[in-house]
């Protein structure tokens, strides 16, 4: 089996990441695809299936053996059994976003080691952007380094959020909004959590907070951190659970403001 340097996996996954993209940009002009709804609350379509099967092909074929984590692929029997190396995929992250036309929409690719996220890549199609990283190698937006805002105040945040499928769900997470809007300058709900990470990562936007799926924020996370941004979460992490895997309550900012955005969460309980 071949060993692979964390450059050379990075370099796999933007190429794969970047082929799966133009999957879904030619679905999308041939608008040829189904949609319904999964557990009766979230939308998927068959692209979503397409693309999780190519990429996972590619994987098997560099990577034999390797565990994956994947939105459509079995995802439950990966999140049970933890794995020395294992690959988190969200083959479309923004479906709905893709089914409506907007251009949020991204192809998430992470790698945890023992625990600890390694490389990711996110690739935003219709907004022609590739972020990339890995561990100790900086982070990149279509191969030029970027870094987080300088933003200092709540005053001059801008916060990325999302809300959850379940509308009784979202009722929760109102009092956190309000404050949000009160004490922040704006929020933005664009619908994709990937890019909202690579977003702060690159001094876009200035933070961001949200319970996803691991699929969701793996590769966005290693974006962030390895861009400078500061990332953790509004909840103490389970014992025996990596915090690298753990997609509950996160919390990702431009430095200056992490400490100050936690506590004004935090205090909406």
């Amino acid at each position: 089996m071949t060993a692979y340097t964390l450059e050379a996996r990075l370099a796999l996954a933007v190429r794969i990441a970047e082929e799966a993209g133009e999957m879904i940009r030619r679905a999308r002009e041939q608008q040829d695809f189904s949609q319904h709804l999964k557990a009766g609350i979230e939308l998927v379509t068959d692209v979503d299936v397409a693309v999780d099967t190519l990429i996972s092909q590619r994987l098997e074929a560099h990577f034999p053996g390797e565990a994956r984590l994947s939105e459509e692929l079995s995802p439950e029997r990966a999140l049970h059994t933890p794995a020395e190396q294992l690959w988190v995929v969200d083959p479309i992250d923004g479906t709905v976003n893709f089914a409506q036309g907007l251009r949020h929409v991204a192809v998430s690719i992470g790698w945890i080691e023992n625990g600890v996220a390694k490389v990711g890549v996110v690739h935003a199609p219709f907004l022609g952007d590739t972020f990339s990283a890995a561990e100790g190698l900086g982070a990149f937006c279509n191969q030029q380094p970027i870094k987080p805002s300088g933003a200092d105040t709540l005053e001059n945040t801008l916060v990325a959020t999302g809300f959850p499928y379940d509308k009784q769900a979202r009722k929760q997470l109102l009092p956190r909004l309000e404050a949000v809007l009160t004490y922040c300058q704006d929020v933005r709900r664009n619908g994709a959590a990937a890019i909202d990470l690579c977003d702060v990562a690159c001094g876009r936007l200035d933070a961001y907070y949200e319970s996803v799926s691991p699929w969701d924020f793996v590769a966005g996370w290693v974006i962030a951190r390895e861009a400078g941004a500061k990332v953790g979460h509004l909840t103490e992490v389970p014992d025996g659970v990596p915090a690298d895997l753990y997609p509950k309550q996160l919390l990702v900012t431009t430095p200056k403001v992490y400490d100050a955005m936690a506590s004004l969460l935090k205090s909406i309980d």
